[in-house]
């Protein structure tokens, strides 16, 4: 059995395509908000040398680049990142699915826009095959309260623990007097505590 709780070492952040043209479709989460919990879940992950796998969707399409934070945050993971072709259930690209178990961790951290289409499939996925996941739901947003209604469920139903972004930073942090705490709590302030 793995873990249930996300720790720095048994975690792999997996941001799914976080793409300029998608952010259009989700609609139940401020746009600033989701970039301001996405660039946090990037940089805690760089603090705390966890693997970070990005990965798009017909990128040259109307779903257009990732958010260029992403790159200036992670610039070997945006390189690397998995461009794939069309594929919906992203853990159906056999390079995605293999770029996340290479990380060589039990515990995936995703997020992705939008819930119901980009981040429920890969996420309940990732499950069925044994990984422990746990979905950032504000780091996300479908185009509707109902679609992400329905997300939230089938994710449930199928494993996923669900939380927030501060929350889950507050799990990765454990103690905020601790090294990795300070960091973690500097990246909560400037990205998220700031945002009025």
């Amino acid at each position: 059995m793995t873990s249930r709780k996300p720790t720095a070492t048994n975690a792999a952040m997996i941001l799914i395509d976080h793409q300029i043209g998608t952010m259009n479709f989700a609609k139940t989460v401020d746009h600033g908000e989701i970039e301001a919990n996405t660039r946090a879940l990037a940089r805690t992950a760089t603090a705390l040398g966890m693997p970070i796998v990005l990965t798009s969707s017909m990128e040259d399409h109307q779903q257009g680049p990732l958010l260029p934070a992403l790159e200036s945050i992670a610039p070997d993971a945006f390189a690397a990142r998995v461009k794939r072709p069309g594929v919906v259930n992203a853990w159906d690209d056999p390079a995605f699915a293999d770029a996340c178990r290479k990380t060589g961790r039990t515990h995936f951290i995703m997020a992705g826009i939008t819930t119901d289409v980009c981040l429920a499939p890969p996420a309940i996925s990732a499950c069925a095959e044994g990984f422990s996941v746990t979905g950032v739901v504000d780091a996300s947003g479908s185009p509707s309260p109902l679609a992400d209604e329905m997300a939230f469920r089938k994710m449930e139903r199928g494993g996923v623990e669900l939380t927030t972004t501060t929350a889950l930073l507050s799990v990765l942090a454990g103690n905020w007097a601790s090294a990795d705490g300070q960091k973690i709590l500097q990246i909560l302030g400037e990205e998220i505590l700031s945002r009025g």
